[in-house]
């Protein structure tokens, strides 16, 4: 079993103090850092860009969750790979499901060095890209509509959760198993018993004591 990993999401940080929490964040026992890329287009919303990404890495070198909610990330996979991203997720969606395309830009992230997965919206079934989980070292479950924080955890995503479980066993995989989208105190539970081994987790990290939050999901 994969151990379990904690990505706060920076979509959530309070911006009239980021010094002082990303400190907290490099001495807690958080492991990663989730970046949503939002591009105004693929959802409402426009959050970082790859210059924000760079000084993110310099001030708090912890490992890079790149999701990229953009219309072309074939374009902007690169871009946030050579600006410090250690893993770069991308939405099915944004590629119209061509598993073609898929799959080859899952291999273009990893010949740039990069660990590499894809996400699905709620609306959109996971088990048409069993073909490509092979090239996957995350795959990354929406458990709210992309685009803005503090929405309310859809459970009925777990199912997704239980069959990449399932097929990772199944199959003799490795990836990892990420969640993103109102997890709290009641709903992590939900998601590491289904199967998740990768939380984002966003207001609930940041509007309460950081370390003890993050430390209190991995008891």
């Amino acid at each position: 079993m994969n151990s379990i990993v904690i990505a706060p999401s920076i979509l959530s940080l309070d911006y009239s103090n980021v010094s002082a929490q990303l400190e907290i964040l490099k001495e807690s026992k958080a492991e990663w850092l989730h970046f949503d890329v939002m591009d105004g287009h693929f959802v409402p919303n426009l959050t970082f860009g790859p210059d924000i990404l760079r000084g993110f890495k310099k001030a708090c070198p912890l490992f890079m969750d790149v999701h990229l909610m953009v219309e072309d990330p074939e374009t902007y996979a690169p871009i946030f790979i050579k600006n410090g991203a250690d893993l770069v997720t991308f939405h099915t969606e944004a590629l119209n499901n061509d598993l073609t395309r898929i799959q080859k830009l899952l291999d273009d992230i990893h010949g740039l060095g990069a660990k590499g997965g894809i996400v699905v919206k709620p609306n959109t079934a996971i088990e048409p890209f069993e073909s490509v989980l092979q090239s996957c070292d995350l795959v990354l479950i929406m458990s709210v509509e992309p685009g803005f924080g503090g929405q309310k955890f859809m459970a009925d995503m777990l199912k997704k959760v239980e069959w990449l479980k399932e097929k990772r066993e199944t199959l003799n995989l490795s990836y990892r198993i990420e969640i993103d989208g109102g997890i709290n105190q009641d709903t992590y539970r939900f998601a590491l018993n289904a199967g998740c081994d990768t939380l984002v987790a966003g207001s609930y990290v940041f509007k309460n004591d950081i370390a003890k939050t993050i430390e209190g999901m991995l008891e």
